[in-house]
């Protein structure tokens, strides 16, 4: 949602004024605050105490607040976990799995489904998508972080906020890339023409992506494998900055998959999957509690494991070295 301040607010603290506007708790406010979801005047201001003036142009993305019902807790909803303690959890969500619930899926969310493990995490964060720091999308698979105490919580939207948290992702994209790595430095936020889909756009709040090309394909259509690596963590972002220069995720059909898709090849080809082929293989942080160095990586899903293998078995690669595949991250 977006407002222009009246001057009845004026000297307000921002948190106090998120809160008025969004209907959310004092906490709720604060942690959209703390993680970089408020923007004055298109300027990301991270300082709950700061005092806003009249006129000044507020934006809050906040997520879609489910009836005040509760969430109840569904023990059929399996979620894979890779590491657990008092505080935290790494979860390797698989594709298909929405990660809270909102619009359109009140209910079978991975959240429901670790409620019935860890109730406790019903006090964590915000009631409607509690212990929930960071997200990916329902057709992304790959590695999630999960605060089970609020002394975790608070420290993973700062860490994430000062980007502390190393998050790499594995993506197949459209077309032959030529530079070994690239940058991508473009502002995302809510589309004009569509406010359920994220745009580049001057309008939106600072996003950078990071990637390396790992291998390149001619057959049966040009195709490159990269790795991202994401400074910033907007909604959607791998998805639409590799889009936005004409290289969209395969298989992503949303932002410009399909229109990519080549005259020749068949609908019947590997290519032709029912989920974008984006993966989160890597997460490195500290721990959110007692400093210790944590890293975990996350196998490629059989689906998209097989793609490349029929790339690899159809391809001539481009150098002598490329078909061995992407040389593992240093961690």
């Amino acid at each position: 949602m977006r407002e222009v301040l009246p001057p009845a607010l004026a000297g307000e603290r921002l948190d106090r004024v998120v809160a008025m506007l969004t209907g959310a708790s004092r906490s709720e406010a604060a942690a959209l605050v703390d993680r970089g979801a408020v923007t004055l005047d298109h300027e990301v201001v991270t300082t709950r105490s700061h005092r806003v003036a009249a006129g000044a142009e507020v934006e809050v993305e906040a997520p879609e607040r489910t009836a005040d019902v509760g969430l109840v807790p569904d023990p059929s909803v399996v979620v894979p976990l890779v590491y657990e303690d008092a505080d935290l959890l790494v979860v390797d969500k698989p594709a298909g799995l929405v990660v809270h619930p909102g619009a359109g899926q009140p209910a079978g969310t991975m959240i429901h489904g670790l409620l019935a493990r860890y109730p406790e995490l019903a006090a964590v964060g915000e009631p409607d998508r509690p212990g929930i720091v960071h997200r990916i999308d329902k057709d992304t698979s790959g590695l999630l972080l999960v605060a089970r105490s609020a002394a975790a919580y608070d420290a993973l939207v700062a860490m994430l906020a000062a980007h502390d948290v190393d998050r790499r992702y594995r993506a197949l994209v459209w077309g032959r890339i030529e530079a070994p790595t690239g940058e991508i430095d473009a502002p995302i936020g809510r589309s004009q023409r569509d406010r359920t889909r994220m745009a580049v756009t001057m309008r939106g709040r600072e996003a950078i992506t990071r990637y390396e090309v790992l291998r390149r394909f001619d057959v049966p259509a040009p195709v490159t494998e990269i790795a991202c690596t994401l400074a910033t963590g907007r909604t959607h972002q791998i998805r639409v900055h590799m889009a936005s220069i004409g290289h969209a995720v395969v298989g992503d059909d949303r932002y410009g998959g399909w229109r990519q898709w080549p005259a020749h090849l068949s609908r019947q080809s590997t290519l032709a999957l029912h989920r974008h082929w984006l993966h989160a293989e890597h997460l490195g942080l500290d721990h959110p509690v007692t400093g210790e160095p944590l890293a975990f990586d996350s196998p490629l899903p059989a689906e998209l494991r097989s793609v490349l293998d029929e790339l690899v078995a159809q391809s001539v690669p481009s150098t002598p070295d490329e078909l061995a595949g992407p040389t593992p991250w240093a961690t």
